[in-house]
């Protein structure tokens, strides 16, 4: 049971990285800035709902697509370790973002681009088929991972005005920079057990 639970705290933990909650919090604070706090907790929670159904959903056809398009783990590995890297890099060095490019004044954002990409985002998608891969008989744990990832996610993007009132402008991007920081050294690991894994199934 404790190895278990260690596991899915270790999937849900890289998930909650790359949900990024923190990074997001300026992003939503700008989108929904010009309707009402009331309001805006509504949007945030129906969106999240949505994310969490998405990803659910590709947790539950992840193993299924895999073995229809003969993807073998070490690829998944490899390729999953290459993704989360560039993620990890763009967290810790962000390209800046136009402000402009959000949804109009007053105009609600309706799964683009709060529920999709920001959250449930081809990152988190692909982690998630990733570990459904590797945990075939177990895909429970890994729809237990994500819902643990997505709440605490949720709670930080529902706090995103307060948190970004206690922490600033220059403390949310620390924040980003360090999370950037532990994904890279989790995306490294990834990398190279798929190597290892493909070396071990060669033979010469």
């Amino acid at each position: 049971m404790d190895t278990w639970i260690l596991q899915m705290l270790s999937m849900a933990f890289t998930l909650f990285l790359l949900m990024d909650s923190i990074g997001n919090v300026p992003i939503f604070v700008s989108i929904l800035k010009d309707i009402h706090p009331k309001r805006q907790k509504k949007i945030i929670f129906r969106e999240l709902i949505i994310a969490l159904a998405i990803i659910l959903i590709f947790n539950l056809i992840g193993t299924t697509l895999l073995s229809f398009l003969h993807v073998t783990m070490p690829t998944i590995m490899i390729s999953g370790g290459i993704i989360l890297f560039l993620i990890a890099i763009k967290m810790i060095f962000p390209v800046k973002q136009d402000s402009e490019a959000g949804p109009s004044l007053h105009k609600e954002p309706f799964i683009v681009p709060l529920a999709t990409p920001l959250v449930a985002g081809p990152a988190v998608l692909a982690a998630v088929m990733l570990y459904s891969g590797q945990h075939p008989a177990s895909q429970w744990m890994t729809s237990a991972a994500v819902v643990v990832a997505w709440a605490v996610s949720t709670l930080v993007l529902l706090s995103s005005p307060f948190w970004k009132k206690i922490l600033g402008e220059s403390g949310m991007v620390a924040c980003e920079r360090l999370m950037g920081l532990i994904l890279t050294l989790l995306a490294v690991q990834m990398f190279l057990e798929g190597v290892q894994m493909f070396s071990k199934s060669c033979r010469f």
